[in-house]
């Protein structure tokens, strides 16, 4: 989660998502909330030979009932094609009449084309208000559900503050995180690293659990590591935590390589060590000093730039009050 908050703090990525969110959100609208219908179409948007049908069955129709309001709505609801399928019509009148066709033409070319039944306007007048009305409905309704879904998209992705404005041990880790400055293994002489990254332990954090994917330059997956809470001490909140859990996982190895990074007292103390021994290798950790984790193609290099245990009744040095940690990847040698 941390890391996914640290890459929305990018504009490029954060504008993907809100445009990916946005495009599927429009494409569940339309397709299962409210999908297009259509409803009272007019023969204009039909295919031309189908246009051609149903002229001849107007004609048929005025041959029939006289009905000349009736007639000319139905010619006008042809639209500009009108003129051209008549003109079709009369050069290929097969079982129809050519004359009545002809006559037929004269009366609508002498009638006004804008001559419409007052009825007929009425409702299409309606309909044109109704679907406005409709539209800005929706578009109201789709702007409301977008400012809902950024809204809780940034409460869950930023951590909630505490009463009294104080920072979350969550937030404090993100703030030593980004004040702690990275170790430049080009200037030592080593070889870059696949991936170099900073996670903290600030007690309270009791839900701390960090974990990192390792890609190639290429962009191939090539596994992940991490880091959690393995062992506490004591009772009550927040937790007293007495060792981290240090994991590798390597996609070329069928083992997940784990160390146990321990406070003084903890690895000092022959029953924590025992119920720990099944984790991992246990670790005394100390500033400054690197634990090295290795798979099948990979090796992880942990540094603990800080460290800092916490004061109370509990023995000393028995669990972290802070904990910073350095973790860089490179690819295995032989």
């Amino acid at each position: 989660m941390n890391m996914l908050r640290e890459k929305l703090k990018n504009p490029v990525i954060a504008a993907f998502f809100a445009i990916l969110i946005g495009f599927t959100l429009g494409l569940i609208w339309g397709w299962n909330i409210q999908p297009v219908e259509w409803s009272d179409a007019t023969p204009e948007l039909l295919r031309s030979d189908y246009q051609q049908d149903y002229l001849r069955m107007t004609i048929d129709s005025f041959l029939v009932n006289s009905d000349t309001t009736l007639t000319l709505r139905r010619w006008q609801s042809l639209g500009p094609a009108a003129p051209d399928l008549l003109e079709e019509i009369s050069q290929a009148p097969g079982s129809q009449n050519k004359a009545s066709i002809d006559a037929y033409g004269q009366l609508m070319n002498a009638t006004t084309p804008n001559i419409e039944a007052p009825e007929t306007a009425l409702i299409e007048d309606t309909q044109v208000e109704t679907s406005s009305t409709t539209r800005y409905i929706l578009i109201g309704a789709g702007v409301i559900a977008v400012l809902a879904v950024a809204f809780f998209t940034v409460r869950l992705l930023r951590p909630i503050s505490s009463k009294g404005g104080q920072a979350t041990p969550a937030q404090q880790a993100m703030q030593f995180n980004q004040n702690t400055a990275q170790t430049d293994y080009a200037e030592l002489g080593l070889a870059a690293p696949i991936t170099q990254s900073m996670t903290t332990y600030v007690l309270g954090d009791d839900l701390y659990d960090e974990s990192f994917s390792i890609e190639s330059q290429g962009g191939e997956f090539m596994g992940e590591f991490g880091v959690g809470i393995a062992d506490t001490i004591g009772v009550g909140d927040p937790k007293k935590v007495a060792a981290l859990e240090i994991w590798l996982f390597d996609k070329n190895d069928i083992k997940t390589a784990t160390k146990v990074l321990m406070s003084q007292h903890a690895f000092n103390d022959p029953d924590t060590r025992q119920r720990l021994e099944a984790k991992g290798e246990l670790v005394l950790a100390q500033s400054q000093s690197p634990v090295k984790l290795e798979t099948e193609t990979l090796q992880l290099l942990v540094t603990v730039t800080d460290l800092e245990y916490g004061s109370g009744p509990l023995p000393p040095n028995s669990y972290f009050d802070r904990s910073i940690l350095e973790l860089a990847i490179w690819p295995k040698t032989n």
